[in-house]
C-alpha cells in the first residue's frame, strides 16, 4: 500500500512549551481569564482575536475531540494516525500560528527559538513518522535567516511563512534573503495563517461571523500569496525554492493559474519579473497546494495542472478537518487513477519535504 503523508496537520502546543514562555516573559503572555473568550493574550492582544472584523475561533470550539481525537500526547496522536491510516503526519502551529503577527520582534524571535526546540524534540518521540514545521519572526527577515538555518539543524522540514506580511507583499525585495537561505538549505516553505491573529485581513475583515471570515479568508490569502510568488517574480528569481499553499483547498488553484496566465499574456509588460506562464512553476516543481481529500474538482486539478502538486492534508485536530475519516474519500474514489493518488496521498508530499524511505 502506497504510504500517506499528511501534508498539514497540527501539533498542540504542551503546557510545559507555554509555561516556559509565561514564565520568561511574564509581561507578554499569559493565559486569558474565562470571560476573555480567548486561550492565550500576547502583547495584550487575544489570540485569537475571536470578536469583531475578520473575527478568529473561539479556542473552546477549535478542534474535533469530540469525535474521539487525542491530539494532547504523542501516543494519542500516532493512535489517531494508525486510526486514519496515515503513516507520516508533516505538523504546523496551533497557538504559535500568530506569531507573524507579534509587534515585539525580539520577543517573536525567542518564542520561534522556544517553539522549534520544542517541536523537535516532541517530533522525536513519534517513532519516525512525525516532522514539525519551523516558525520564524518574519518581520525580521535577518533573524528569520538565522532561526530557519537553526531550524534545519534541529530537524525541521520546513519553515512557515504567512501570506503577507505586516506592510510588505511577499514579493518585496526585503524577503530576498530569506528566499536564499531556504534554497540554500534547501528548506520549502509552507503558507499558512488564520484568522484572528492580528494580521492584515484580506477580504474577511468585512466580516464578523467567524464562518464566514473563515470562509474567505483562507482562499483569498492563497491567492494574493500566489499573485506575489507568481507574477511578482519571487519563483523566477529562486528557481530551487519550493512553496506549498495551504488549507485552501485545491479547486480555486486551476483558475487563479489560468487568470494570472491570460493577465500575463496581455499585459506581461506590467509584470516582467514573471518570466514564464504561471502554470510552468507549477509544472517545475515550486508551487504545491494541499486538497481537501473529497473536493469535486481533483480530477479537473490533475487533469489541467498534473498531478505531482498535489498534496493530501487532514488539518487533524482542528474542527475543519474530517478526523477520523480524512483519508476514507482519497482512498474511496474511483474518478482518479490509482497511480494519481498514490502522489496526492503521499509521493508529493515526500517530495516537497524532502521524506525519503
Amino acid at each position: 500500500m502506497a504510504r500517506v503523508i499528511d501534508s498539514d496537520a497540527h501539533v498542540i502546543e504542551g503546557r510545559e512549551l507555554l509555561a516556559e514562555l509565561i514564565e520568561r516573559f511574564p509581561d507578554r503572555i499569559r493565559f486569558a481569564t474565562p470571560d476573555e473568550g480567548t486561550a492565550l493574550v500576547i502583547e495584550g492582544r487575544p489570540y485569537p482575536q475571536s470578536t469583531g472584523p475578520g473575527a478568529g475561533c473561539r479556542f473552546d470550539e477549535g478542534m474535533c475531540l469530540e469525535r474521539g481525537a487525542n491530539p494532547f500526547t504523542v501516543e494519542g496522536v500516532l493512535a489517531d494516525a494508525d486510526r486514519e491510516g496515515i503513516d507520516t503526519m508533516v505538523f504546523f502551529p496551533s497557538a504559535a500560528l500568530g506569531l507573524p503577527g507579534y509587534d515585539d520582534q525580539r520577543f517573536a524571535a525567542e518564542v520561534a527559538r522556544a517553539y522549534n526546540r520544542w517541536l523537535a524534540a516532541y517530533c522525536a518521540t513519534g517513532r519516525g513518522r512525525l516532522h514539525g514545521v519551523a516558525i520564524v519572526p518574519v518581520e525580521d527577515v535577518a533573524a528569520s535567516v538565522a532561526i530557519m538555518r537553526e531550524a534545519k539543524q534541529l530537524g525541521l522540514v520546513a519553515t512557515m511563512i504567512p501570506a503577507v506580511l505586516r506592510t510588505r507583499n511577499l514579493d518585496h525585495p526585503d524577503l530576498a534573503p530569506l528566499y536564499h537561505a531556504a534554497e540554500e538549505l534547501d528548506m520549502p516553505l509552507g503558507i499558512h495563517g488564520a484568522p484572528g491573529i492580528h494580521l492584515p485581513s484580506l477580504g474577511s475583515h468585512r466580516f464578523d461571523n467567524y464562518l464566514q471570515v473563515h470562509c474567505v479568508s483562507f482562499p483569498f490569502d492563497m491567492m494574493v500569496a500566489s499573485t506575489a510568488l507568481v507574477l511578482g517574480g519571487v519563483l523566477e528569481r529562486h528557481p530551487r525554492l519550493r512553496v506549498a499553499l495551504l488549507e485552501s483547498g485545491v479547486g480555486w488553484v486551476p483558475y487563479f493559474v489560468e487568470r494570472m496566465d491570460e493577465h500575463r499574456e496581455k499585459r506581461g509588460r506590467l509584470t516582467p519579473e514573471c518570466k514564464r506562464a504561471p502554470r510552468e512553476y507549477i509544472a517545475r516543481g515550486q508551487l504545491y497546494a494541499s486538497c481537501e481529500p473529497e473536493e469535486a474538482s481533483l480530477p479537473f486539478v490533475v487533469e489541467t495542472l498534473g498531478d505531482r502538486f498535489v498534496m493530501y492534508a487532514s488539518d487533524y485536530p482542528h474542527w475543519d478537518g474530517d478526523f477520523p475519516d480524512s483519508t476514507r474519500p482519497l482512498r474511496a474514489r474511483t474518478d482518479i487513477p490509482d497511480a494519481v493518488r498514490a502522489r496526492i496521498m503521499g509521493e508529493n508530499a515526500a517530495r516537497f519535504y524532502g521524506l525519503g524511505g
